[in-house]
């Protein structure tokens, strides 16, 4: 060819090279699907979030994607309806909502953020709560507390964040109402503490810790921001493996109640109630257990009732007037549903209250019980429930011990185990199911055992000494603790479960053949850095993996433990059996110990490949990294849920709808969980959402 003919073949070779590029770059998109390139300043837009929400459905509805590294997106499997579609991510300011249907391809063009401040309004609560200054290691011992990490376990998920991230948009400010009435930001700090319904939970934590000092340090944080101070460090966009993350959210509940959990199936078998509904648990907030039909979009609600009319209630507490909702209290339940678990036959139990608080003459001193007789109990804050969706009716259960969380063993009994959260009589209670169908007796069916150590070292229960009397040779010791997980082993069906405090522990019981004579407990603490222990589960392999207000996720494997039982195991005795996992996002600034800012609430672990990434994976609940992460190969895989920011999962559970059609018949299932929905994106016109999360092999898998 000469140079003249080359010369005029060039622009066709260029024309057949772009269209060869854009055929490779299209995005394929089918009639339930919405797709695209996401382009910005400098070219396509990778690792950005795709969100199409809609308000045409029975409830508000919303689908999330992110981006390839070319900036193509795929949004599949839209419910017929015009959505709203537009492009979040970090760096960005939201983009111009563009309305669209499925079937419809829709190339979208990112929005660059005018400014950091700006970029940092998307930013998940992580990196806005680091900010906060924290007294320094040698400024300890305070009034109260005795070491840095003992405050920050206080601030973090051993109370403050157990409830609601610090960081949102309604906590980084201090309501205009209550800063026009007082002079100083602490005492405007204090008013805000006392409004609500929570106002006897805030008293009790911030008088934890040295309260002037720490309303000082909060006011400090919240000026800060006020007078322009941003996020010392940024977040990275989603990469590889997070990138095939398919979020859908519906609205449920209303925009006075929150959610504590959602559950979507049996805990021991993924596959029953197979595109089922979801249940929640609203804890104080109302009485009305919300309930989600994913397939037809609808949210609907069914009233839980109470044996006792006179069972208190919560809108009868402390209160004060409110910047947000004024001076009517929102919140208003009898039952204060904490923990909802799905049995084999598809009927959803909870951890209630259903009467008042003094237990029955059969709980106490002077019963003929044989629980009774080893250890009375004088009262109990929730008991038991469960609703069968096929007949629309709930049955009471009155329990002697108090209950929090619950779990199924996969034993012959069908046997229920419980917690009692924070605060106890030092038991753990179940219920033997079969009995209880067998004969509907409720008292003969239940039973509960104080926590014993087997600190003589011979293999069995014997005769104890108290938790405060040195330890007796000869003798095993009673230890002075509450659970508040409750996990059943797979591998050997012993009991795990968390004890809150600082530094905190786990604890395993082995029931025994007579669980109220024969359970032993072993109990061991968190090394250091690691403390504060909230929520935890076991795996396959009796492998106990539980989240920690120190930033880690720790893994404890007894079987590495050099002492199990004798005079010395009574929490510091195998340090051997630990690894801490460091958690994503930065750590406080005033801090200088491994870990991060996060404030993990609870861990579940994916027993039976719900999500996608195989058997025996942890879900560790990111609460202020608005994700959840899972723990693969030793690494952390970060699944922001970024819409509406501040997702605050109390805890996820995985189901298998059809294992025959690859990642869209799996899921893990959540809803956003604190206390303060108006506090997040969206303020008061928020109502919790329910969320999916699924896992595809590729982001723009159909």
């Amino acid at each position: 060819m000469t140079k003249r003919n080359w010369s005029a073949a060039l622009p066709l070779a260029l024309t057949l090279l772009a269209s060869t590029a854009l055929a490779q770059n299209a995005v394929t998109v089918g009639a339930a699907d919405i797709g695209g390139v996401v382009t910005g300043a400098n070219g396509p837009e990778a690792g950005v979030w795709v969100i199409a929400e809609t308000t045409d459905l029975p409830t508000k509805y919303a689908k999330i994607v992110v981006t390839d590294d070319q900036g193509r997106y795929l949004i599949p499997e839209l419910p017929k309806a015009n959505y709203n579609v537009f492009v979040r991510g970090y760096g960005l300011s939201d983009s111009a909502k563009v309305t669209a249907a499925p079937g419809k391809s829709l190339d979208l063009k990112a929005a660059p953020a005018p400014s950091a401040a700006a970029a940092a309004q998307n930013y998940p609560p992580i990196y806005w709560f680091s900010l906060i200054h924290v007294p320094k290691k040698d400024e300890f011992p305070l009034e109260k507390i005795k070491s840095q990490g003992e405050w920050l376990n206080i601030v973090k998920s051993g109370a403050c964040q157990s409830c609601h991230p610090l960081g949102t948009p309604g906590t980084r400010v201090v309501p205009e109402e209550f800063a026009k009435q007082f002079e100083k930001s602490a005492d405007a700090w204090a008013r805000r503490l006392a409004s609500g319904s929570a106002q006897a939970l805030m008293a009790r934590d911030i008088g934890r810790l040295d309260t002037q000092k720490a309303l000082d340090l909060f006011a400090g944080w919240t000026d800060g921001i006020k007078g322009g101070e941003l996020p010392f460090a940024k977040p990275e966009r989603p990469k590889g493996i997070e990138r095939n993350v398919v979020i859908t959210t519906w609205e449920w509940g209303h925009p006075t109640s929150y959610l504590h959990d959602a559950i979507s199936t049996d805990r021991r078998n993924p596959r029953l109630n197979a595109n089922g509904k979801i249940y929640g648990s609203p804890e104080d907030s109302t009485d009305m257990i919300p309930i989600l039909d994913p397939v037809t979009n609808t949210a609907s609600e069914v009233k839980h009732p109470v044996r006792d009319p006179k069972t208190p209630n919560v809108k009868d507490g402390p209160f004060a007037a409110s910047a947000w909702w004024g001076d009517k209290p929102i919140w208003d339940s009898q039952n204060i549903n904490h923990n909802v678990m799905f049995d084999e036959k598809g009927r959803v139990w909870s951890t209630p209250r259903i009467r008042q608080h003094a237990n029955p003459a059969f709980c106490q001193q002077g019963s003929d019980h044989p629980s009774a007789k080893a250890f009375p109990i004088k009262e109990a804050n929730r008991e038991l429930s469960f609703y069968d969706p096929a007949t629309g009716k709930f049955t009471l259960i009155d329990t002697c011990f108090p209950t929090h969380h619950l779990n199924f063993a996969s034993d012959a009994n069908q046997t229920l185990w419980t917690s009692p959260g924070v605060v106890g009589p030092a038991v753990i209670g179940w219920l033997n199911r079969k009995m209880f169908e067998e004969t509907g007796d409720e008292q003969k069916s239940q039973g509960w055992t104080p926590f014993i150590v087997d600190t003589n070292g011979n293999g069995k229960r014997d005769e104890y000494v108290e938790p405060n009397a040195p330890v007796d040779p000869t003798k095993d010791k009673r230890i002075n603790v509450n659970h508040y997980a409750v996990a059943v082993s797979p591998s050997d069906g012993a009991v795990w479960g968390t004890v809150i405090g600082y530094p905190g522990s786990i604890i395993r019981v082995v029931p025994g053949s007579d669980p109220t004579n024969t359970a032993l407990t072993e109990i061991y603490e968190p090394p250091m850095p690691g403390y504060g222990p909230r929520g935890g589960d076991v795996d396959k392999n009796g492998v106990y993996w539980v989240a920690l207000a120190s930033g880690h996720v720790g893994e404890f494997d007894r079987r590495k433990c050099k002492v199990l039982n004798g005079p010395t195991a009574l929490g510091k005795h195998c340090p051997e059996g630990w690894t801490l996992h460091q958690l994503p996002g930065p750590q406080l600034r005033d801090v200088s110990d491994a870990g991060s800012a996060e404030a993990s609430y609870y861990v579940w672990v994916d027993l039976y490949n719900t999500f996608g990434l195989g058997e025996n994976v942890p879900i560790v609940m990111g609460n202020l990294n608005s994700s959840v992460f899972a723990v693969k190969d030793g690494q952390l895989i970060n699944f922001v849920v970024p819409y509406p920011m501040g997702f605050f999962a109390k805890n996820v559970d995985g189901r298998i709808d059809d294992a025959n059609t690859g990642w869209k018949g799996r899921a893990l299932w959540s809803t956003y969980g604190s206390r303060t929905t108006f506090h997040l994106e969206g303020g008061k016109e928020n109502r919790p959402r329910a969320v999916k999360l699924q896992l595809r092999p590729d982001p723009l898998a159909h």
